[in-house]
C-alpha cells in the first residue's frame, strides 16, 4: 500500500464523516491554542519586566545605605542598619576605578514647584549630568544638568513634560525661573515623555544638581548611588571595588547593600520562566483531553467502518497495514488540528496585545514547536488502541458486521 493510497483512504474517511472529523480537529486545535495563548501571556510578562529593568540602564549597580540581612523565622525580613549615611564624598571616591564608567549620586525628596500663580507638589531628584546616560533618558527640549563639580549647587533644573504643561501651559519653559521650596532655579531642559519606569514617572519629575538638593532638603545623605560598569565583564570588579572602598571609608564597617541589575533580572527570569512552564503544563492537559477524545471517536469509527476494514483484509491488507492506516489518520488529524490551533493561538495573542499594547505578548518559539509536536504525539499515542483493535478484526466477521 503506497503513501498515495494511504492519503486517499484518509481523505475519503474525513470527507465521509465530517462531523466526526470536525470534533477531533476542534479538540486538538483548542488544546494547542490554549498552550500558545497561555505561554504568550507568560512570555509577555517576562518581556515587560525585563524591558522595565532595562530602562534603568545597562550594567547597572545600585548602592543603598544600610546592610540588608535576613533574620528570624518564616519569611525573610530585611533590616536596614545604617551606622553611616552615604555621602557625596563616598560617590566621588568610587570614580577612581577603571571598571566604572559613570556614577550618579541620588538625593530625593518632595517640594512645591511654582511659576507665577501656578504651583504643584512634585518629586525632586538631585543628581549629576551622568544620570541622563545611566538611566537612558532623552531630552525633549533644552539640555540636561551641566557637567559641573557635584559639590557645586548650581541653580538650574530639568522638568518633566507634565510639570511643564501644568505650570507653563503653552508658554515656553526654557529659560524661565521657577521656585522650588524656598529657592529659585532656572529651567534649562524638559525631559522627553518616557512614561512610568519602575515606579518613577519621568513626566512628573524635576531634576536638580545633587548639591542643590542636599541644600534644599537640608540633608547631606544620599538616597542611593547608581553605578554603570564599563561592560558586563567589569561588573564583578566594580562591585568589589565599591564594597572595599566604602568599607574603608566607613571605618571597616560593611554598612551598604549592593544590588546588580543583572541579578534582579535573573531572578525575574527564573520566576517568569517557571510561570510560563506551569501554565504551559496546565494547557497541555487540554491536549491530553483532546487525545482521549480522538481515541474514543476512533473507537466508535471502527465500529462504523467494520465492513470497510473487513473488505481491506479480504483483498489482502495485513493487520500491520490496517494499523498503519489508522495511526496515520490519527497523526494527520492531530497535525491539521495543531496547525489550526497555532493559527487560533497567534490570533488570540495578537488580540491580547491589541487590548494591552504595553504588554509585549508573543509565544516563545519553543512553546509553538512543543505544542505542535505534543499534539501529533498525543494523537498517535491515543490512536494506537483503536488502530490495534482494527488490525485484529477477523475479515469474515467484519464483512458480516459482527
Amino acid at each position: 500500500m503506497s503513501f498515495v493510497d494511504i492519503m486517499k483512504f484518509i481523505t475519503g474517511s474525513l470527507e465521509g464523516h465530517r462531523l466526526r472529523s470536525v470534533l477531533m480537529l476542534s479538540a486538538m486545535a483548542i488544546g494547542v491554542a490554549a498552550v500558545v495563548i497561555l505561554t504568550s501571556l507568560g512570555e509577555g510578562a517576562r518581556r515587560y519586566v525585563t524591558g522595565e529593568f532595562a530602562s534603568l540602564g545597562t550594567h547597572l549597580i545600585i548602592v543603598l545605605p544600610g546592610k540588608a540581612e535576613t533574620t528570624g523565622e518564616g519569611p525573610p525580613m530585611f533590616i536596614g542598619e545604617t551606622p553611616r549615611d552615604l555621602t557625596l564624598d563616598d560617590s566621588m571616591a568610587l570614580t577612581r576605578s577603571s571598571s566604572i564608567r559613570r556614577i550618579a549620586p541620588i538625593s530625593v525628596g518632595s517640594a512645591a514647584v511654582s511659576w507665577q500663580e501656578r504651583e504643584r507638589e512634585v518629586p525632586i531628584l538631585g543628581s549629576t549630568a551622568d544620570l541622563l546616560e545611566i538611566r537612558h533618558w532623552t531630552m525633549g527640549q533644552g539640555r540636561f544638568l551641566p557637567p559641573e563639580d557635584p559639590e557645586k549647587a548650581v541653580p538650574v533644573c530639568v522638568i518633566g513634560a507634565k510639570v511643564r504643561d501644568e505650570l507653563f501651559g503653552s508658554h515656553s519653559a526654557l529659560g524661565e525661573w521657577v521656585r522650588i521650596g524656598d529657592r529659585r532655579f532656572r529651567v534649562i531642559g524638559v525631559l522627553a515623555t518616557e512614561g512610568r519606569s519602575i515606579g518613577i514617572d519621568v513626566e512628573e519629575l524635576v531634576v536638580i544638581p545633587v548639591a542643590s538638593a542636599q541644600m534644599l532638603f537640608n540633608s547631606p545623605s544620599l538616597f542611593r548611588i547608581l553605578i554603570e560598569a564599563r561592560n558586563r565583564d567589569a561588573v564583578g570588579t566594580a562591585i568589589e571595588f565599591t564594597r572595599n572602598t566604602l568599607r574603608e571609608r566607613h571605618q571597616g564597617e560593611e554598612d551598604v547593600t549592593i544590588v546588580t541589575q543583572d541579578a534582579v533580572l535573573a531572578t525575574f527570569d527564573r520566576i517568569f520562566n517557571a510561570l510560563t512552564l506551569t501554565v504551559a503544563g496546565i494547557a497541555t492537559i487540554s491536549l491530553i483531553v483532546a487525545g482521549i477524545l480522538i481515541m474514543n471517536v476512533m473507537l466508535v469509527a471502527i465500529t462504523q467502518r467494520t465492513t470497510e476494514i473487513g473488505l481491506l483484509k479480504a483483498i489482502g491488507a495485513s493487520g500491520r497495514q490496517i494499523q498503519t492506516l489508522f495511526l496515520t489518520e490519527a497523526a494527520v488529524l492531530s497535525l491539521i488540528g495543531a496547525l489550526l490551533g497555532l493559527g487560533i493561538g497567534e490570533a488570540g495573542s495578537w488580540f491580547i496585545g491589541y487590548l494591552y499594547p504595553a504588554l509585549p505578548v508573543g509565544p516563545p518559539l519553543w512553546a509553538v514547536i512543543a505544542a505542535a509536536i505534543i499534539a501529533v504525539i498525543t494523537g498517535i499515542v491515543f490512536g494506537t488502541l483503536p488502530a490495534r483493535r482494527a488490525a485484529r478484526l477477523d475479515p469474515v466477521q467484519a464483512l458480516s458486521r459482527r
